[in-house]
């Protein structure tokens, strides 16, 4: 949606970055009593840090299954308030909202076995680790029965910033990035409907896609226009 990225208080006059704040609430007096100035700009992103903190002192005190709803739930909510426009400017797909996404997905899987190994309870914690610096675990280190958890998790992220990719196209116009990331919805739909059963190869390759449209967007970047489209090619 489009805002006014600065808000003024009423009461005291101080001037703040709704775009910094997420907030109407006046940050020196507290006062809801505020309005919008300066221009309006695309702003899809929130201002909400993603903390894990308390869920890993209770897997450490208890377990991961008993960590389990409350996590999946923080990390649904979590999930659902990414966007990647912040006034106007274009974000790129993160590897913290990577790594949400699929420990959503990874402790999900955990909870519902009856027999989890000691590789998937090594992953999890490992994602719930890097979770608060965006720090994922490579391909190489994923158990192949966490494979389709992370299949799927990117794709939903892949899709997410898809959706902010076409919002941000609508006010700048680009026929050959229109293409690609309609390209990439294609593979997108086809990994959610796989349910994630792609290789984790493939599951890159959407990442890098989508990572390539941004860098084409807001550097110019011929090339990494070519590579995003020669991925998407590739899993055709």
């Amino acid at each position: 949606m489009e805002i006014r990225g600065e808000r003024e208080c009423k009461s005291c006059g101080n001037q703040w970055s709704y775009y910094e704040t997420g907030s109407v609430s006046c940050p020196e007096c507290g006062s809801m009593r505020s309005v919008g100035v300066g221009e309006r700009a695309v702003h899809t992103a929130s201002q909400d840090p993603l903390d894990v903190t308390a869920h890993q002192t209770t897997i450490a005190d208890q377990s991961i299954r008993a960590a389990a709803p409350d996590l999946k739930s923080d990390l649904r909510d979590y999930v659902r308030s990414l966007g990647y426009i912040h006034g106007g400017e274009l974000l790129p797909l993160d590897d913290t909202s990577l790594v949400a996404h699929e420990l959503l997905h990874a402790v999900d899987v955990f909870a519902r076995s009856n027999r989890p190994t000691d590789d998937e309870e090594l992953y999890v914690l490992t994602l719930l680790r890097g979770a608060n610096e965006g720090t994922r675990p490579t391909p190489n280190e994923v158990p192949s029965s966490m494979a389709e958890a992370r299949g799927l998790a990117y794709a939903n992220a892949v899709e997410r910033y898809r959706r902010n990719l076409s919002t941000w196209l609508d006010s700048h116009p680009d026929k050959e990035a229109r293409r690609t990331v309609e390209s990439l919805a294609t593979h997108v739909k086809r990994a959610e409907a796989l349910e994630g059963a792609l290789s984790l190869d493939e599951s890159e390759a959407l990442v890098a896609a989508a990572n390539g449209l941004h860098s084409y967007l807001t550097d110019d970047d011929l090339d990494a226009l070519a590579d995003a489209r020669d991925r998407l090619e590739r899993l055709s």
